[in-house]
């Protein structure tokens, strides 16, 4: 008998969002274990909707959420504040505030732009964040408000993600390998590319700790362990990808200036993490290592938002 209650199935995790990139990586490695139930607006709930929230929290009484809903376009977001600030700041406020009434600790995805990039090493946790893109200001308002209104939250900030899923850096370079002779590749920021699945491991890793009783709160810098520009990056992509990809191609390296996007980026936002590593023994690979196994995954068609 008590071995069977030993191997029950565990409650699930409940994550907030579905298609996104660390949402689809956690739907990838759930099992009886440590089973995810990724929630996104086509199943009702939506990060912005505080009433289906309620309900969703009521109904399904989980013991801890991961909130993986994000706005992650950002150049989008200069044109669209508004709803940058629905998903990444307010929908994380009435999350706060929902879970604290129920005492339910939260795992908060945040990112590298939370800070300016002018630092010129890399980032630790009680670096004062200074956002120079709304995407950045509105992830740092989601940051505050989660941090004025609850205690039992873990913020994990990360960088530059990679996965089979959605649309991102990764997958747009292994398109524009297949259908150009030359592009061009930003070569002046610098920052630590980091596969979704590893980030994905590392929260399963957390809340098995956190239903232990022995994880800590606080806010955590999880990154991959090299740094890159974006042309080493888009190099290192095209190295490894192999069939279907001519390395012929010309990738030829440009100044931020030249690529003209809507919003300004951080030229240097390397996080260092080990806070992480002493809190809950996590060290993430380097990118290298991390997107050979990306890369012989097949590539998934995935909205990122919801």
């Amino acid at each position: 008998m008590a071995a069977d209650r030993e191997k029950a199935p565990q409650p699930p995790v409940l994550v907030i969002g579905r298609t996104g990139q660390i949402a689809a990586s956690l739907r990838a490695i759930s099992d009886d274990e440590m089973p995810f139930l990724c929630l996104g607006r086509r199943e009702g709930l939506d990060i912005t909707d505080a009433d289906s929230l309620r309900v969703v929290l009521d109904g399904r009484r989980p013991d801890l959420v991961v909130n993986a809903a994000a706005y992650t376009s950002v150049d989008r977001a200069e044109a669209e504040p508004d709803a940058a600030f629905a998903v990444n700041a307010q929908g994380p406020a009435t999350l706060a505030r929902l879970c604290a009434e129920r005492d339910i600790p939260i795992i908060h995805l945040s990112t590298d732009y939370v800070f300016d990039g002018m630092k010129g090493e890399p980032y630790v946790e009680d670096d004062l964040i200074s956002p120079v893109n709304t995407y950045g200001a509105s992830k740092a308002a989601g940051e505050t408000a989660l941090r004025d209104i609850t205690h039992r939250y873990v913020i994990l900030r990360t960088s530059w993600l990679y996965s089979p899923f959605g649309t991102n850096f990764m997958k747009t370079m292994l398109r524009l390998a297949q259908t150009r002779e030359e592009i061009s590749v930003v070569a002046d920021q610098r920052g630590c590319p980091t596969a979704a699945h590893d980030v994905a491991a590392a929260i399963r890793t957390i809340a098995f700790q956190l239903r232990e009783g022995g994880g800590t709160f606080g806010v955590f810098h999880l990154a991959g362990a090299e740094a890159a520009t974006w042309f080493d990056f888009a190099n290192g992509i095209v190295d490894l990808a192999g069939a279907g990809v001519d390395r012929r191609l010309r990738i030829l390296p440009i100044a931020t200036a030249e690529y003209r996007a809507a919003a300004l980026r951080p030229p240097d936002s390397r996080l260092g993490c080990g806070k992480v590593a002493g809190a809950y023994g996590l060290a993430l690979p380097s990118w290298r290592k991390s997107l050979e196994r990306v890369l012989a995954q097949p590539l998934a068609d995935m909205e990122t938002k919801g």
